[in-house]
C-alpha cells in the first residue's frame, strides 16, 4: 500500500482528534473575538492550503456575513506593499507551517494592524509562533507528497473557526464526520474499479460549485501531481461561460453534485455534457446520483457515491473529497506511478 493510500485511512482518526483535542484552541478564538467580531478576513495559503482556503472563503462568509477573501501574496513578498489591516482577521493555512511566502504576509499584516491567526499541522512551526491565535491540525506526520490527510484536517479546522467566530454549526454535525468518512473509505474497492477504467486518461476537468468549488480544485491538484493528467478545475458557472466548449465525445468531467442550492445548475449543466457525448462521473450521494439527467442514449458514464449526514450540502464537502483522493491515489498505482513521490516535488515548497 502507498503512503498515500494508508493516510487517506487515517483520515478518521485525524478528525476523531481534532474534535477531542481543539476546545482550549477554539475557546481562545472565541474569547478574543468575543466583543468584536472582525470586519474582514483575509486568507492566504499554497497549494493544497489554498483549496482549503478557497473552501473557507465560501463558509465563513456564508455562515458569518463577514467579507473574506484570498490574498495575493505575491503584492506584499514580491512588489512589496501591504494594505492596511486594522480590524481584519488575517488567516493563514500551511501543512508544515514554514511556506515561506506565507509566513511572511502574516507578519506584514501583523505590522499593518491584523490580528492573524495560522492553521497548521506543525504545533512548533514558524506560522504558530508568530501567528496570534493557532488551530492545530494534529494529522500526524505526513510522508506522502500528496496531501491528504492534511487537506481534510484543514477542511475541519475552518468549520471550528466557524464556530468559534459565532456561525451556528451544531455540535452532531462535526460529531458526524469521523464517521462518515469510516464510511466513505469502505466504498474503496468501487473506486478502485472506476480509476482503472481511466488508466489511460491524459486530460479531464473537474468541476464543483459553492462549498464543494475547492474540492474541484484539490481534486484536480491531486490528479496533476500524482497521475500527471492535465486537470483543468472550473466553478460550474464559469464553466458553462466559455470552457464547456472543450467538450467533446469521450472527454472526461467529473462533477461534484452534492444537492443544495447548487443542484439545479449543477443538474442544466451535466444535461448539456450528457448531450455533447461527455465522459460524465458524478460524485455526490446515492439520493442524488438517481435524479440526474441520463437516457440509454445518453448515460452518466460514471459516478462516485458520497455518504453524507445532514445537512447534506453544508457538510457534504469533506466526505466528498475522499473517493476522490481514493480515486487519484488508485489512477496512479493503475498508470504504474508513485503517487507518494511525484516528479520535481517535495514535501515543502518554498517560494517568494
Amino acid at each position: 500500500m502507498s503512503m498515500m493510500l494508508n493516510e487517506i485511512e487515517q483520515q478518521p482518526e485525524v478528525l476523531a482528534r481534532m474534535l477531542d483535542s481543539s476546545s482550549k484552541q477554539v475557546k481562545a478564538i472565541s474569547r478574543r473575538f468575543a466583543v468584536e467580531r472582525p470586519e474582514s478576513i483575509v486568507l492566504v495559503a499554497r497549494g493544497t492550503s489554498d483549496n482549503a482556503a478557497t473552501f473557507a472563503r465560501y463558509l465563513l462568509e456564508l455562515l458569518l456575513g463577514i467579507p473574506t477573501s484570498l490574498a495575493a501574496p505575491s503584492i506584499s513578498t514580491v512588489y512589496g506593499r501591504t494594505a492596511r489591516r486594522t480590524k481584519t482577521l488575517v488567516i493563514g493555512i500551511s501543512q508544515s507551517g514554514e511556506s515561506t511566502d506565507t509566513n511572511l504576509y502574516l507578519e506584514k499584516a501583523a505590522a499593518a494592524g491584523a490580528t492573524t491567526l495560522g492553521i497548521t499541522n506543525e504545533a512548533k512551526s514558524s506560522m504558530a509562533k508568530l501567528s496570534d491565535e493557532v488551530l492545530s491540525v494534529r494529522a500526524g506526520r505526513e510522508k506522502s507528497v500528496a496531501a491528504t490527510k492534511t487537506y481534510v484536517g484543514h477542511l475541519l479546522a475552518v468549520y471550528q473557526l466557524a464556530r468559534a467566530l459565532g456561525a451556528a454549526i451544531p455540535d452532531s454535525a462535526l460529531a458526524q464526520l469521523p464517521e462518515l468518512v469510516a464510511k466513505q473509505l469502505k466504498l474503496k474497492d468501487r473506486v478502485a474499479v472506476l480509476a482503472e477504467r481511466y488508466r489511460f486518461m491524459e486530460r479531464a476537468v473537474v468541476v464543483g460549485r459553492g462549498l464543494n468549488y475547492a474540492n474541484a480544485f484539490e481534486f484536480a491538484l491531486k490528479m496533476m501531481e500524482t497521475s500527471y493528467v492535465v486537470a483543468e478545475r472550473f466553478s460550474g458557472a464559469d464553466f458553462a461561460h466559455g470552457p464547456i466548449a472543450l467538450v467533446e465525445q469521450g472527454f472526461p468531467v467529473f462533477a461534484f453534485t452534492p444537492g443544495g442550492p447548487t443542484h439545479e445548475g449543477t443538474q442544466a449543466l451535466l444535461a448539456r455534457l450528457t448531450a455533447a457525448g461527455s465522459e460524465t462521473i458524478a460524485i455526490g450521494p446515492s439520493k442524488i446520483l438517481r435524479t440526474l439527467p441520463t437516457t440509454k442514449q445518453l448515460p452518466i458514464a460514471g459516478s462516485i457515491p458520497v455518504v453524507t449526514g445532514c445537512p447534506v450540502d453544508m457538510m457534504s464537502p469533506i466526505p466528498s473529497i475522499v473517493p476522490c483522493q481514493l480515486f487519484a491515489a488508485y489512477l496512479s498505482a493503475h498508470k504504474g506511478l508513485d503517487p507518494d513521490h511525484p516528479r520535481m516535488l517535495t514535501k515543502v515548497t518554498k517560494t517568494i
